[in-house]
């Protein structure tokens, strides 16, 4: 068996890369790397978003964990970041989440937290995936008594949207803002948060049949609420993805504000409040260089990591910092939430424009953006593995910032959560730009052919 986990837990189309074994299975697996108490009755939280195959997954995980002696406890449709926090505020041992995210519906993917909120390292995802290769022993398996339960928390959503409230601790009335759902989680929740803190509230996207998550909306379709920002006089729009753990927004004229401007409007409101922890920022490699200007102007420090918001928490639990995030729209806030939250991100924003009195327009100035061009390259798996153990790879990233000089760098990276492999070319000289990445388009298309 090939690693399962990518950087965002595991992923595929459901019912041929995620099979109802493999789910089981990982429930038999994840209850048993994350239960080390064997004098208690092991407790798993199970959240899910609103696919067609999440209750198929559901009944799965839930078989898995109940066959090895563990109880599982269903939260039903909440946001990523709503299993992460009640993980410890209902005392379990672990929690899972059924979700690919910002993918289309056929796809659906299992992301595991442990007892503390925490995304699971590597050396305990390397222990499921150990376990999964060895398999379990049929005649081990509890009996009678002694197999779990499945109970369901009904107050869930309700308990998570009192803790984002708690976090702002103030009304955004007067504020006309969109929010659209992505047909995903968010419909379970964003309504009652952002009327009940009395914001003129807009919700679009909020009709999920099972199918239509994500699909020409949310975080990764940015256009039609861009279109109705505009068409309705609102002061700003904002979009989650299809589990709620990403934020992006458009300002009043229907412009995009992207991840690393909001981290940034959080980091001067931060900072001018004395609640940025070691003044420092930590963001990725896909960060724009425009991010790291503002943080020098405004004397602010940045760290950088590898692509992946767990990478981005890693660098924060380790070096004491409390504020984290991805040009993507995630964004950490530590002292609020152990992984990073569309929802808590949004009121955030919104209590930053709020207190400020400032359009979100007129705000955003503070991050001027490099021109960054982004393409993916679809590849096999094998392609996949190949890629960055090839040499050629780095030669052509070479080549390519030879050309760039110091007005602008190149990445190249796998994805961690789908069979792509993204290329982003970053540069002050749009046409300078432009012509380095078809270059590398075309080199990279022709080492691909190689490794087929």
């Amino acid at each position: 068996m090939g690693r399962i986990f990518g950087t965002d837990g595991m992923r595929g189309i459901a019912n041929k890369d995620l099979t109802c074994e493999l789910a089981m299975n990982i429930g038999r697996a994840a209850a048993a790397a994350l239960t080390s108490n064997k004098h208690k009755r092991p407790k798993i939280l199970i959240g899910k978003d609103t696919r067609l195959s999440s209750n198929m997954l559901e009944g799965a995980l839930q078989a898995g964990i109940c066959s090895v002696g563990a109880n599982a406890a269903l939260l039903g449709v909440v946001p990523t970041p709503a299993v992460a926090y009640l993980v410890k505020k209902y005392k379990a041992d672990a929690g899972i989440m059924i979700s690919a995210s910002h993918n289309s519906y056929e796809f659906n993917g299992i992301k595991i937290f442990d007892r503390n909120g925490y995304k699971l390292p590597d050396k305990i995802e390397n222990r499921i995936e150990e376990l999964l290769e060895i398999g379990f022993e049929s005649d081990k398996n509890p009996i009678g008594d002694k197999l779990g339960n499945v109970s369901t928390e009904n107050n869930a959503a309700e308990d998570y949207i009192l803790h984002l409230k708690n976090a702002v601790n103030n009304n955004f009335c007067g504020i006309k803002v969109a929010v659209d759902c992505s047909n995903g989680c968010a419909c379970t929740t964003a309504r009652r948060l952002f009327t009940g803190l009395k914001a003129d509230c807009r919700i679009i996207f909020d009709s999920p049949d099972g199918i239509n998550i994500n699909d020409n909306c949310g975080s990764t379709h940015l256009e039609r609420l861009s279109e109705y920002v505009k068409n309705n006089d609102m002061d700003l729009g904002i979009a989650f993805d299809g589990d709620a753990d990403r934020c992006l927004a458009v300002d009043e004229n229907g412009e995009t504000v992207n991840g690393d401007t909001i981290m940034a409007i959080c980091a001067m409101y931060m900072k001018e409040n004395n609640l940025l922890s070691k003044n420092t920022v930590v963001g990725t490699t896909m960060t724009n260089m425009g991010f790291t200007d503002f943080c020098e102007k405004e004397g602010i420090k940045f760290s950088s990591t590898e692509v992946g918001d767990r990478y981005v928490l890693e660098e924060m639990l380790s070096k004491g910092y409390n504020l984290g995030g991805e040009q993507s729209g995630h964004m950490i806030l530590l002292d609020y939430s152990t992984t990073g939250d569309g929802q808590l991100t949004a009121l955030w924003l919104l209590n930053i424009l709020h207190q400020k009195k400032m359009k979100l327009s007129e705000i955003s100035k503070i991050v001027t953006k490099y021109p960054q061009s982004i393409l993916n390259l679809e590849v096999s798996q094998k392609q996949k593995t190949e890629f960055n153990c090839n040499e050629n790879v780095n030669k052509i990233i070479f080549d390519s910032e030879e050309k760039l000089g110091d007005k602008g760098r190149v990445v190249i990276r796998e994805s961690g959560t789908e069979p792509l492999i993204r290329i982003m070319v970053e540069c002050i000289d749009n046409i300078l730009l432009e012509e380095v990445i078809s270059d590398i388009c075309i080199k990279l298309n022709e080492l691909l052919k190689k490794l087929k």
